[in-house]
């Protein structure tokens, strides 16, 4: 069996999930405030936080899953940055069954 890795064991307790929760929180709250200054500040908070919520609750997660299944081309983004299974697999599928463009010449 496959050695855990630091951020996986900590991740096992009950509190440390909370603090990751609440730091995932509080780093999307501050992203805008942070995005009107120069520099690409709410392009690097807002997804390290919204990626700390949904890694450590099933709350967020419902949340998030609904919302992607509402609106999937805004939900996109996200799992191209978490580099998400589900997001390669559905990428994938979609050029499978996308039809070839014709040539009418």
């Amino acid at each position: 069996m496959a050695k855990l890795g630091l951020y996986q064991r900590l991740r096992s307790t009950a509190q440390v999930r909370l603090t990751l929760f609440i730091l995932g929180v509080v780093l999307m709250i501050l992203a805008p405030i942070v995005g009107i200054l120069p520099g690409p500040g709410f392009i690097i908070l807002f997804p390290i936080g919204l990626m700390l919520c949904l890694q450590n609750s099933a709350w967020a997660k419902r949340i998030y899953v609904r919302f992607k299944w509402r609106h999937p081309r805004y939900a996109d983004w996200t799992d191209r940055v978490m580099q998400r299974a589900s997001a390669a697999r559905r990428r994938a599928k979609a050029k499978l069954t996308k039809p070839e463009p014709r040539d009418d010449d």
